[in-house]
């Protein structure tokens, strides 16, 4: 059965769809995408035939006329954030993002990262779309938002190959490094993420990368830091802020214990014309 949505002109509406325990929502389809994201609860989603658990932090990504229901196991509480793409005009670059990673609906397991990510991004539309008409470019605000998610599943959907739990679990912290490196980043935040000790976070990370998440986090952003200081103009703190350090002193103290000479004196080293 064919469920017709009416949006408004940004193409874009998200809202909460609560299900007690029992409950069916009968096979149907939608002339748009869809995302449902359970944010508690569990139960099983069918998509296109295929039944799947479906449960906290879990997203069904649905595109048009992609046939599913939903039977709740217990009382059940989704985001549903209905988008009509032909509306999000040049934004979408996603649109080729779709076409590569999200051309066909399927059920996408979050990581307890990009499930943080994910429940603030749904809050930023939620607090746009409530104040909608009241602030300024608020409907622009929704799009970019949107596409934010859509590169978050994008590459969530990327295939990985098999490991262990604790190979799988290091591998998340590590892209959770990579990518979040300018953020202030804790080992007690990591561990709360992903609901382990502090101490097994240091284990598991060090069998995989043979250095702590802490060392390793410092190694990016010092790497980094030598490619702005040989690469570009940019100001020593300027350059010390941007890969995720709060004071100059910090950087420089971690910079010259790691490379062995302050940042002054590599990007001097750097631009020196060496003997052939």
């Amino acid at each position: 059965m064919l469920r017709k949505w009416t949006l408004q002109e940004h193409g874009i509406y998200l809202y909460e769809s609560k299900h007690q325990a029992g409950d069916v929502v009968t096979p149907h389809h939608h002339d748009i995408h869809q995302i449902l994201y359970a944010i508690e609860g569990e139960g099983k989603i069918r998509i296109d035939g295929r039944s799947y658990d479906f449960g906290q932090d879990n997203a069904a990504y649905l595109v048009p006329f992609s046939v599913h229901s939903v039977v709740s196991d217990s009382e059940l509480t989704l985001l549903v954030l209905a988008f009509d793409a032909s509306r999000l005009g040049a934004l979408l670059q996603g649109e080729r993002m779709m076409q590569d990673y999200l051309k066909q609906s399927l059920l996408l397991k979050i990581n307890p990262f990009q499930g943080s990510e994910m429940r603030l991004f749904l809050r930023k539309m939620l607090y746009e779309q409530y104040r909608e008409g009241q602030l300024p470019l608020g409907g622009l605000a929704l799009q970019v938002t949107l596409l934010e998610i859509l590169l978050m599943l994008s590459r969530t959907a990327e295939p990985f190959n098999a490991y262990n739990a604790n190979s799988l679990r290091a591998e998340r912290i590590k892209q959770y490094l990579d990518t979040s490196y300018y953020d202030k980043i804790t080992l007690s935040d990591i561990a709360s993420k992903i609901g382990v000790s502090a101490r097994h976070v240091n284990n598991i990370f060090k069998e995989v990368y043979l250095d702590t998440p802490m060392q390793y986090l410092t190694g990016v952003r010092v790497g980094l830091a030598k490619k702005l200081l040989a690469e570009t103009d940019k100001d020593i703190v300027t350059i010390g802020f941007e890969v995720g350090f709060d004071t100059l002193s910090t950087f420089y103290r971690t910079f010259k214990n790691t490379v062995r000479m302050s940042p002054k004196q590599y990007r001097d080293l750097s631009r020196t014309p060496q003997p052939k």
